[in-house]
């Protein structure tokens, strides 16, 4: 468990993309948010934060250990004034038997557990998922 813990806790670049099958889609179009993510890991359990410029969530959740580790949080919090909550399922990718300089790294998906507004004077609905992959800093 505490290799685990060591591997998992700590500071990560993450990245999500919508999931659109559309091969000819601009992959600029993909991307559903950008974030540093930091995992705290004591036990089972995870807290943390996600957030960027002018955002943060605090993370709450759990991990259960084994090959791969598997992690279920939900970053919730205030942003703009108004309530956002995503939840997240991931898993910590294994290392490659004679991979080449591999960062350690979790692949997931994050569901948008609200609606909140989209920043446009529309909304953002409930329900969407995105996949994504966090690299460790």
């Amino acid at each position: 468990m505490d290799t685990f813990t060591n591997a998992l806790s700590g500071k990560w670049t993450y990245r999500s993309l919508v999931n659109n099958p559309n091969l000819s889609a601009d992959f600029d179009t993909l991307e559903f948010g950008r974030a540093n993510l930091v995992l705290q890991i004591s036990g089972g359990t995870i807290a943390g934060t996600i957030g960027g410029t002018g955002w943060e969530l605090k993370l709450h959740g759990a991990v259960q250990f084994g090959s791969p580790a598997t992690l279920w949080f939900q970053g919730s919090g205030q942003v703009g004034g108004s309530p956002w909550v995503y939840d997240y399922l991931g898993y910590l990718v294994p290392q490659i038997p004679n991979g080449i300089g591999q960062v350690a790294a979790i692949v997931g998906s994050v569901t948008r557990a609200i609606p909140h507004p989209d920043g446009q004077g529309g909304t953002s609905p409930a329900g969407v998922v995105a996949s994504f992959y966090a690299v460790q800093q």
